[in-house]
């Protein structure tokens, strides 16, 4: 052994690495020992330590644990991010109901500052009531104080008195910068006095159209309520074709005009109004007129809504002469019972006469019951109209407005048109500057000389 060569031990070594376990097959093709005593299959290397054969698997287990980690991440990332979606949509929904209520609430504060200072918040006629001095609100209708409505009134003297009501008196009444207002005085000593009254400041405190009636304010002073309008300068339409003048001054175009405006403010009543509004006490005492003649409903307090009439039936309310049939006998109230008055109001138009006029030995007749006959018959409706309007007009358009009367004041409602057939039927024969689409060609000035139309 001590003989051996440098060059021997090291060729030695060389065997002894490739005989190792880790270089097994290296020294199988190095080893000269014969082909059989070689296995034919190569088996498995073990490792030699532990440590050395988890590699692997660690790795897979991280890698799956990193997978597991990123989905539960991502999943969480999906939910946050909808959580957040969701914050902002309803943050941005709350900011625009906010927005809005702040904008309206601006509005209105706006607006009653503006309505207090003019004491009113109604139309350009009555935006000078700068001056009144309001104690409160209803809704918005302003508060006058008692005081101001005396020395306005004169101390409701009897030379300031427009009409007479079923409560009290309408007075005229001059506010500083000769601002004129129409004062009704309401001696409220029951319940029917204060239901109107409360009626009438709900319904028109609600209501803004150019054919009703605008209320300003209102006053209560012990047992006496007021309500404050609009001067309307022509008065009532029972004044003008019954009062002295006797309808003089309505001419067949401005009659119609009338009509054509008191059907737009019934119209709105029924059909714009939610929910819809019966007046109940349409007459031609409760039909205004301004300075132009154009017309306006007032007086609301027998009013009803829609869906409240049934109430109402036990006590018939309204005026002899202008309430239907069926609401007089069987209290069924409907819109057609205001269509019944309206009628009767175009009946007046037409005939200068009173709904109900007296005869000899406490006896009444009835307009409708008297003018039926007549007014479908041709050769004698020209001889009972008003002598004021007679031959001034269309005989086309006489007998148009008839059927209309007639149609309206019919007993059984389900024949009466509805008010809007019935505004459709009049537009055509109202001039286009009074409201309406008729072309007047040479308009005559002479009320004898008959129009010519197209």
């Amino acid at each position: 052994m001590g003989g051996m060569k440098p060059l021997h031990w090291c060729f030695i070594g060389v065997l002894c690495l490739f005989a190792s376990p880790n270089h097994g097959r290296m020294y199988s093709l190095l080893s000269p020992l014969p082909a059989p005593l070689v296995s034919p299959q190569i088996q498995p290397v073990s490792m030699p330590h532990s440590s050395m054969a988890s590699p692997p698997l660690v790795m897979q287990m991280i890698v799956e644990d990193h997978h597991q980690r990123m989905a539960k991440e991502f999943l969480l990332a999906i939910i946050l991010a909808s959580l957040g979606i969701v914050m902002i949509t309803v943050s941005l929904f709350c900011a625009y109901v906010l927005c809005q209520r702040n904008r309206n609430s601006s509005d209105s504060k706006t607006n009653q500052a503006a309505d207090a200072a003019r004491g009113i918040p109604l139309g350009p006629t009555l935006s000078k009531f700068n001056s009144l001095k309001m104690v409160g609100r209803k809704g918005s209708i302003s508060m006058v104080e008692y005081a101001l409505l005396e020395a306005s009134t004169n101390n409701f003297s009897e030379s300031n008195v427009l009409g007479e009501g079923g409560f009290g008196c309408v007075y005229k009444a001059r506010f500083e910068e000769g601002l004129l207002a129409a004062v009704k005085k309401l001696e409220c000593g029951g319940q029917d006095c204060e239901r109107e009254f409360e009626n009438e400041l709900d319904l028109l405190g609600r209501i803004r159209h150019p054919n009703i009636v605008s209320l300003a304010g209102f006053c209560v002073h012990g047992e006496t309520r007021f309500l404050i309008y609009e001067l309307m300068h022509n008065g009532s339409l029972e004044t003008q074709l019954h009062g002295p003048t006797h309808g003089s001054a309505l001419t067949w175009h401005i009659r119609m005009k009338i009509a054509l405006d008191t059907a737009r403010g019934l119209e709105y009543l029924h059909e714009h109004c939610n929910p819809p509004v019966i007046h109940r006490d349409l007459k031609s005492s409760n039909i205004l007129l301004d300075s132009d003649f154009n017309a306006k409903i007032a007086d609301f307090g027998l009013a009803v809504t829609s869906g409240n009439q049934n109430k109402e039936c036990v006590k018939v309310s309204g005026t002899l002469g202008y309430v239907a049939p069926e609401y007089l006998l069987d209290g069924k109230l409907t819109e057609k019972s205001d269509v019944y008055a309206f009628g009767v109001v175009l009946l007046e138009l037409l005939l200068g006469r009173k709904p109900v006029e007296s005869m000899a030995e406490s006896q009444c007749q009835s307009l409708v019951s008297w003018a039926m006959p007549q007014l479908t018959d041709r050769s004698k409706l020209p001889n009972i109209v008003d002598p004021a309007i007679r031959d001034t007009m269309d005989m086309k358009h006489l007998y148009q407005v008839a059927a209309v009367a007639v149609l309206c004041v019919q007993p059984e409602p389900s024949y009466r048109p509805l008010i809007t057939d019935v505004l459709h039927s009049l537009i055509p024969l109202v001039p286009i500057e009074l409201g309406g689409t008729l072309k007047v060609i040479n308009p005559s000035p002479s009320a004898k000389q008959q129009p010519a139309a197209c």
